[in-house]
């Protein structure tokens, strides 16, 4: 590690640039934990320009943590709709219920009662509390991470889980005990802008002369490359059941993936089953009753995080039969219209686009 002089020179330099060249954000204007805590649980895999609109329409909704709390959670899943790993919405609502309840409605300012929250990790816990409450806590997300490595040259040696520790340590012992949630977003700020993942722009990093990657000239070294796991590709059948200018729809399952979406019914296919079979089929178990199909409606390819899903989607009018739908939280009979009022998976959300497009005509 530097010395003192060394890493308050260093400390000062980044503090600097970030006054100069900070983007303008919403959740900047002011101190406020909980447009904080909102954007710092959004900006998790999201790119900041996709967030602000979200942030500012979420902001407008629930401007404050009461709000939030008191309302439904099919409300705040649908303004999280596009924004993916709905488990952050629902973890937020969770925690603002507790923040109100046990804390009359006022963002914890202790680590150890932050981390209890449901959603909020080591990570959350330090931007928060570094940037709303000006404490000396470290941050370490993917930008710092790809920052510390250049700057220290710190490769995990096989080792990620001891990597992992040096970073937070390295992290812990660079955040200054003036400004800390400013030097925090100012090392946040240099991952995303400048230090790049690939084709960084060394020549105007505040930090360049300091760099040891940079210095070797070994910067597309660090950080190493992980090895990913090939995403598992899943083929599903859907049905689109229609009956009297209404169109079925079910929620998912509270606990399950995506818990709490809406969805139209449908499964895996078996490597055995046509799509038309494995639709019978799974309709079947799903709702107990059978179903005419009268044509294929789309073929939607869609990748999640962990797997990439084709889905084939199909016209199956009403036919006869008593619903009994034992693997959803509950059903629902709905006008063509009203499909926007609900929130659906990302890849069921383009069948909810195409029937909105041509008023459910098939």
């Amino acid at each position: 590690m530097k010395s003192t002089a060394e890493k308050r020179n260093l400390q000062k330099s980044l503090l600097g640039w970030f006054d100069r060249e900070q983007r303008d954000m919403p959740w900047r204007d002011n101190r406020d934990p909980y447009p904080i805590w909102v954007s710092e649980i959004m900006l998790q895999q999201t790119q900041v320009k996709t967030v602000i609109p979200y942030f500012e329409r979420w902001m407008r909704s629930f401007p404050t943590l009461k709000k939030l709390a008191g309302s439904r959670e099919e409300t705040v899943l649908k303004h999280w709709e596009g924004l993916g790993y709905y488990s952050r919405a629902r973890n937020l609502h969770k925690a603002a219920k507790v923040v109100v309840k046990e804390y009359k409605g006022k963002v914890p300012d202790t680590y150890d009662t932050l981390i209890q929250l449901p959603g909020i990790g080591r990570y959350t816990a330090g931007a928060i509390l570094s940037i709303a409450f000006d404490q000396q806590v470290p941050v370490l997300d993917g930008n710092v991470k790809r920052v510390l490595s250049r700057l220290f040259v710190m490769q995990s040696n096989g080792v990620p889980a001891v990597h992992e520790n040096r970073l937070w340590e390295t992290s812990t012992e660079l955040v200054p005990g003036k400004r800390p949630g400013d030097f925090n977003q100012a090392m946040m700020e240099l991952g995303a802008t400048v230090c790049l993942p690939k084709k960084p722009l060394c020549r105007v990093c505040p930090l360049q002369k300091r760099c040891e990657a940079q210095q070797r000239g070994v910067v597309d070294q660090f950080p190493a490359p992980k090895v990913r796991a090939s995403a598992k590709k899943i083929e599903v059948s859907a049905a689109v059941i229609t009956r009297g200018g209404k169109v079925y729809i079910q929620q998912r399952l509270h606990g399950g993936l995506m818990g709490g979406l809406w969805e139209f019914p449908g499964g895996k296919r078996e490597p055995d089953e046509t799509e038309e079979v494995c639709l019978k089929r799974e309709i079947k178990e799903e709702m107990g009753i059978p179903i005419s199909i009268a044509k294929k409606l789309m073929t939607i390819k869609h990748s999640y995080t962990q797997f990439r899903v084709t889905l084939n989607v199909f016209w199956c009018p009403w036919k006869s039969g008593r619903i009994r739908a034992t693997q959803c939280e509950q059903w629902k009979w709905v006008k063509y219209e009203d499909l926007s009022q609900y929130t659906f998976p990302a890849a069921n959300a383009k069948i909810v686009k195409s029937l909105l497009s041509n008023g459910g005509k098939f």
